[in-house]
């Protein structure tokens, strides 16, 4: 990532990802019935460090950003233990996927939704694990708020990563999963020990090459992880 201040910023490298950026499907386990799938969404918060002095509305570089993470709790049935997105199933009450995402982010992590401006969604992903298609809200964080983990018995962490260090080369390798006699491999985040992989490193890896932000990393470091 280069030390030159993008004259559009962060905000708009976001939002141009999202309209530009290659989305479509990889080699991901497949649904076995799309439409039978629960549709979900997850939210995909950007903010502007806490560090950085003088807030504004846009960013210069991506530096001086962080995301919105949360780990689930371990007694989940799906995922358990995991980073993810706050995010979850859309309910009969939502009118979309942005306002699934927005009241999710809400009941997880207690942040207000006002002060959230969507930028764009992204293209459904499956989830078969947990026969999910998922629906990625981009979001940049304009009037930040507290957060922390409301319900304890499905989130147990909420915390804003700096982008700076999910693109640290150091920070990256490339997870390995088995399920039965198949292998699964894919991006993957060890940030101070606290692992990101699955559908929320595999986005984010996207988002990053989408926004010409990704530094080369070594892609042939492989660790297993498990669920």
């Amino acid at each position: 990532m280069s030390d030159i201040q993008h004259p559009d910023g962060a905000r708009a490298q976001l939002l141009n990802a999202a309209q530009t950026g290659d989305w479509a499907a990889r080699v991901l386990p497949q649904l076995a019935d799309w439409s039978a799938a629960r549709e979900s969404a997850v939210l995909i918060l950007f903010g502007v460090l806490d560090s950085i002095p003088a807030r504004t509305v846009d960013a210069a570089v991506a530096r001086d950003l962080d995301v919105l993470l949360q780990r689930r709790a371990s007694t989940l049935s799906s995922h358990p233990g995991q980073v993810s997105f706050p995010g979850g199933g859309r309910d009969a009450g939502d009118r979309d996927v942005v306002d699934t995402a927005l009241r999710e982010a809400e009941e997880e992590t207690g942040l207000d939704p006002t002060g959230v401006e969507v930028l764009a969604t992204l293209p459904e992903i499956p989830l078969a694990v947990s026969n999910h298609r998922v629906t990625p809200v981009l979001g940049w964080w304009t009037t930040p708020s507290k957060v922390a983990a409301v319900d304890h018995a499905e989130t147990v962490e909420v915390f804003r990563v700096p982008v700076a260090q999910l693109l640290d080369p150091a920070t990256r390798f490339r997870s390995v999963t088995s399920r039965g006699p198949l292998s699964f491999k894919g991006p993957a985040f060890d940030v101070d020990g606290t692992i990101i992989w699955g559908f929320t490193a595999m986005v984010l890896d996207r988002l990053f090459d989408a926004c010409g932000w990704t530094v080369p990393w070594d892609e042939t470091d492989e660790r297993s992880v498990t669920n």
